[in-house]
């Protein structure tokens, strides 16, 4: 058992520096009690990836990770086969060959012989394992995080159902490899495109919006020890003013992060008007974006 009960997840998970919802505790909890993948959504920058390297942290456990993108396939994900290290290992023994062969009469049976020692080239020292087969073959426990994997292909994510459900991968060269240790497993989902029923059933589903105010203070006072208080609460105020609006990326927790820390190195001592104007860029990354907040500057700006 990883966790003692959902209490103890919420405590790990902040010695992690990362502040846990009561629904993701009880969600990391269910995971590692049931040994389920789980699939996290919700708009980027919200923390996906964060609860994956808190968990790992909070755990002592190795993080392997898999960054997800069009066009991954099996060979970046899974192993590589060392054709070229094969090759030079086959021209290295080619004199042996004649010793294998030896007293075969037809060329059948020197065939035959040669076949039985395959066994020697297609085996682990030519395989360069990727993320997912390292995760498997760790005797340790590890966190797999698959980030991003709504980027992969549809190919790819019919893939990682055998993964997901056994726990295994089948190699063609060599067979089936199980787990060593079922590792703890994280996708993370920004909705670039909707993920197949048949990879959401090997899951549990968490999704993760924007933090509510009081959370994402204790976030940023857990992050930026001795933030102004007044400065921290007008901050958090006018961001989720600005959330309010119709933006095409509504700025998030690592925004608010990045916006307190521009603040503390301006040495601004208050929200003033002038200062929201001048770091707007830091929280909008669009045009259109800082367009639309300016022209409703002084409804965002939190009194």
């Amino acid at each position: 058992m990883y966790f003692k009960d959902i209490d103890d997840v919420e405590k790990r998970l902040e010695s992690a520096n990362y502040i846990s919802s009561k629904e993701i505790a009880i969600i990391v909890f269910l995971a590692t009690a049931t040994e389920k993948p789980i699939l996290i959504e919700g708009p980027a920058g919200v923390g996906k990836t964060e609860l994956a390297k808190a968990i790992a942290a909070s755990l002592n456990h190795e993080l392997i990770r898999l960054q997800c993108y069009e066009g991954l396939d099996e060979a970046k994900a899974l192993y590589e086969w060392e054709y070229a290290k094969q090759l030079l290992y086959t021209q290295m023994v080619k004199e042996k060959v004649q010793d294998v062969i030896k007293g075969a009469k037809t060329l059948s049976e020197a065939v035959e012989k040669i076949a039985d020692q395959e066994d020697a080239f297609f085996t682990d020292r030519f395989i360069l394992p990727r993320p997912l087969l390292q995760a498997i073959s760790s005797k340790n426990p590890v966190v797999l995080l698959i980030d991003e994997v709504d980027k992969s292909d549809p190919e790819f994510e019919a893939f990682l159902l055998e993964l997901l459900s056994d726990f295994q991968v089948t190699i063609p060269e060599i067979g089936t490899r199980k787990a060593e240790t079922i590792p703890l497993v994280f996708l993370t989902s920004n909705n670039y495109r909707d993920m197949s029923d048949a990879l959401k059933r090997r899951c549990l589903h968490l999704y993760i919006d924007y933090p509510e105010r009081d959370a994402e203070m204790r976030i940023v006072r857990l992050k930026i020890p001795g933030i102004d208080e007044t400065l921290l609460r007008r901050l958090i105020d006018t961001i989720n003013n600005i959330r309010k609006l119709d933006l095409k990326k509504k700025p998030c927790i690592s925004e608010t992060l990045d916006w307190a820390k521009s603040l503390i190195a301006l040495q601004a001592k208050d929200l003033t008007r002038d200062v929201v104007l001048n770091t707007l860029n830091v929280i909008l990354k669009y045009r259109t974006d800082v367009d639309l907040a300016i022209s409703n500057i002084d409804k965002v700006i939190a009194s």
